[in-house]
């Protein structure tokens, strides 16, 4: 069995994944998980230093999860885009909340109640908008798709597209807002 912190992290992810940080009260946590209250606390000093380690655990895995998609050298530079929108279109649209986005769950929910979450949140977000600005860049000198101009708008824009239509998702219950983020992701990234 993994040791106790990570078995406190796994089973916070799975609970928040599925109400959200604030729902998750600290007795709902060690109850799930199994384990004492000084078991948390010898490990966490807070709920917001808990916080922390999840989502600092949860943006490290995220950024290596990338590999398949924006690191995956099988594929040109525009597949490589596209497969990682195709990605996050199956995930944000599946109804498994464990494998749906923390970033887009919690990005609202946290963003004025903890600076060190928020801070972590941020610097993902920027991570991976660089990796797509780097891939989007690739793409142009592969010849995989016309060369942008500004690689890192572009990237922004296509990450701030896909975070609106994943709540626009969320808010409906339907993944036609994911489907048309889809659809203009491939039109604003012609080929050559």
């Amino acid at each position: 069995m993994t040791d106790a912190r990570t078995h406190i992290l796994d089973t916070g992810r799975r609970l928040v994944a599925q109400r959200g940080y604030t729902a998750v009260g600290l007795g709902q946590l060690l109850a799930e998980a199994q384990v004492p209250k000084g078991s948390f606390y010898h490990y966490f000093a807070s709920k917001e230093g808990y916080g922390c380690a999840l989502l600092d655990r949860y943006v490290r895995t995220y950024e290596c999860d990338l590999a398949a998609t924006l690191d995956n050298d099988a594929l040109t530079g525009r597949d490589k885009v596209l497969a990682y929108f195709a990605d996050w279109q199956a995930r944000q649209g599946g109804s498994d909340a464990e494998s749906k986005c923390l970033i887009v769950k919690l990005a609202a929910e946290i963003s004025d109640l903890s600076p060190g979450m928020r801070t972590i949140l941020q610097d993902g977000v920027t991570a991976i908008i660089g990796k797509l600005s780097r891939a989007l860049d690739a793409a142009g000198r592969d010849g995989s798709m016309r060369a942008l101009d500004d690689p890192d708008a572009m990237a922004t824009s296509l990450y701030q597209l896909w975070l609106g239509a994943s709540l626009m998702a969320h808010l409906s219950h339907d993944g036609t807002p994911l489907g048309d983020a889809m659809a203009r992701t491939r039109a604003l990234l012609p080929q050559s």
